[in-house]
C-alpha cells in the first residue's frame, strides 16, 4: 500500500478505510466504556462535538461523499440523517441536545455505509484521481474526526487507546539557519487528493530566517512560567490579556503543581512533567507571550512549508500541530470543493497551523498540510517553536 493516502490506489484505499473505522470505533468505545456515550452525561465543551455525534456524522460523511455523489438531495440511508449529522443544518452548539439513536444504532449504521462504500469502490472500473477523490475525501474526513475525537478523549479525562498515550520523542534543541528564496507554496494536481484550501500552488518569496530545529519543550516553558509569564501583562496581546483574566490561569490547561514540581494530566492520569518533551494544549496567545518573553517570534505559515519542504535532517515536526504567526487565509485563486462546510473557516478569526501529531495516522502526514484553529483553543494537539527575529 501507498503510504500517504493522497495518491493510495482502490487497494490502499480499502484497507485505509477499514483501518480508520477499527480506529474510530476504538475510540468510541472509550468514551462508552466511561459512561460517556449520551451527550447528556456529557459537559458542553466548545468547539468539540459529542462522541456520537462525531461518530454518526463520520458514517453520514462517507455515505454523503460516496453514495450520494456529494447531493444533498440524494435518497439517505437513514430518513432523519441530514437532520442529525450535516454540519450545515446543526450547529455545533445544538448537537450536544440532539435526540440521536444509541450507541448500538449508530453501530449498524456506520458497517453498513463501510460496506457499500467498499463494494461501491471494489467495483470501480478506473483508478484515476477524479475517481478516488472521493473516497480519499471520505478516508481523510475520518482522520481528521479521529483526531477531534482523541482531544476530547484529553479534555475529558478519559483513558485512550495505548498509541495515544506513548510518550513524545524528547528531539535535541537547536537552531537551523534558511537562506529563503522562492517556495512553491501549496498543492498541485500532480499531489494526487489536495483539500481546496491546500491549493493552488503559488510561489511565495521567502527572506532568510533561523527556526527552531524542535518545538519549544515543558522544560523551555516551565522557564516562563517560573518567571512569572502568567503575571506579566508585557507579555501578552491585549486580545490575549484578556483571555488570560477570563481564564485566570497560572499554567498550561494541564499542568497542576504538587509541591515543588509539575505534573501534566494525560487522559485522566497525571503524571511529572517530561522537561524535554514538547509543550502542548496551549493556545495562539499563550505561545505569543511566551516569545514576547524569550524574544523571539512565532514562524510565518511561508516559512514553515519551506523548512518543512526542505528535507533538512535536524528539523523534527509531527509530534503536535503547530501555531503560525498567519491568520488564516485562503490561496490566490482558490475555488471551493462541494464540502464548503468542513473545508473553510466560519469566520476570518482563526490561525493557520501546520504538522500533524501524535494522534494523525502516518498516511495523513504532509508538510504542505494547512488547519485552522481559534486563537484561544488550547484542546487540540498543538504547541508552537520559534524564529529568531
Amino acid at each position: 500500500m501507498n503510504d500517504s493516502f493522497r495518491t493510495a490506489d482502490a487497494i490502499g484505499l480499502a484497507h485505509a478505510l477499514h483501518d480508520t473505522r477499527d480506529a474510530t470505533l476504538e475510540l468510541l468505545d472509550c468514551f462508552l466504556q466511561a459512561g460517556l456515550g449520551d451527550a447528556a452525561a456529557l459537559p458542553a465543551q466548545e468547539g468539540i462535538s459529542p462522541p456520537l455525534w462525531e461518530f454518526g456524522h463520520i458514517a453520514w460523511f462517507a455515505e454523503w461523499a460516496v453514495l450520494r455523489g456529494m447531493a444533498h438531495d440524494a435518497p439517505a440511508l437513514l430518513s432523519r440523517g441530514d437532520d442529525w449529522f450535516d454540519p450545515a443544518r446543526v450547529p455545533r452548539e445544538a448537537r450536544w441536545q440532539l435526540p440521536l439513536p444509541g450507541a448500538g444504532a449508530l453501530k449498524t449504521y456506520c458497517h453498513e455505509v463501510l460496506d457499500r462504500v467498499q463494494d461501491r469502490l471494489a467495483r470501480l472500473d478506473t483508478g484515476t484521481d477524479v475517481a478516488l477523490y472521493p473516497y480519499r475525501l471520505a478516508l481523510a474526513h475520518e482522520d481528521r474526526r479521529g483526531e477531534a475525537l482523541a482531544a476530547l478523549l484529553q479534555t475529558l479525562g478519559v483513558p485512550a487507546p495505548a498509541h495515544l498515550q506513548a510518550a513524545a520523542p524528547a528531539w535535541a534543541q537547536g537552531e537551523i539557519r534558511f537562506p529563503g528564496g522562492t517556495l512553491q507554496m501549496g498543492g498541485a494536481p500532480q499531489d494526487g487528493f489536495v483539500f481546496d484550501l491546500e491549493q493552488p500552488r503559488h510561489p511565495r518569496r521567502v527572506a532568510a530566517f533561523t527556526l527552531d530545529s524542535a518545538l519549544v519543550s515543558n522544560l523551555q516553558f516551565e522557564e516562563f512560567v517560573e518567571d512569572g509569564g502568567y503575571r506579566e501583562p508585557r507579555f501578552w496581546s491585549p486580545s490575549g490579556h484578556r483571555w488570560l483574566q477570563a481564564e485566570q490561569r497560572v499554567a498550561p490547561r494541564d499542568w497542576r503543581r504538587d509541591g515543588g514540581q509539575w505534573r501534566a494530566l494525560r487522559f485522566g492520569r497525571a503524571s511529572v512533567l517530561a522537561p524535554h518533551q514538547p509543550v502542548r494544549h496551549l493556545s495562539l496567545y499563550e505561545a505569543q507571550a511566551y516569545c514576547v518573553w524569550a524574544g523571539r517570534r512565532l514562524p510565518t505559515e511561508a516559512e514553515w512549508e519551506y523548512a518543512a519542504q526542505s528535507g533538512h535532517p535536524a528539523l523534527r515536526w509531527g509530534d503536535l500541530w503547530e501555531w503560525t504567526c498567519t491568520p488564516f487565509e485562503t490561496y490566490p485563486g482558490f475555488v471551493a470543493s462541494p464540502w464548503r462546510q468542513g473545508a473553510l473557516p466560519y469566520d476570518a478569526r482563526h490561525q493557520a497551523v501546520r504538522g500533524a501529531s501524535l494522534a494523525t495516522p502516518a498516511r495523513s502526514r504532509w508538510a504542505r498540510q494547512r488547519r485552522f484553529l481559534l486563537p484561544h483553543c488550547n484542546w487540540a494537539f498543538v504547541g508552537f517553536r520559534t524564529c529568531a527575529f
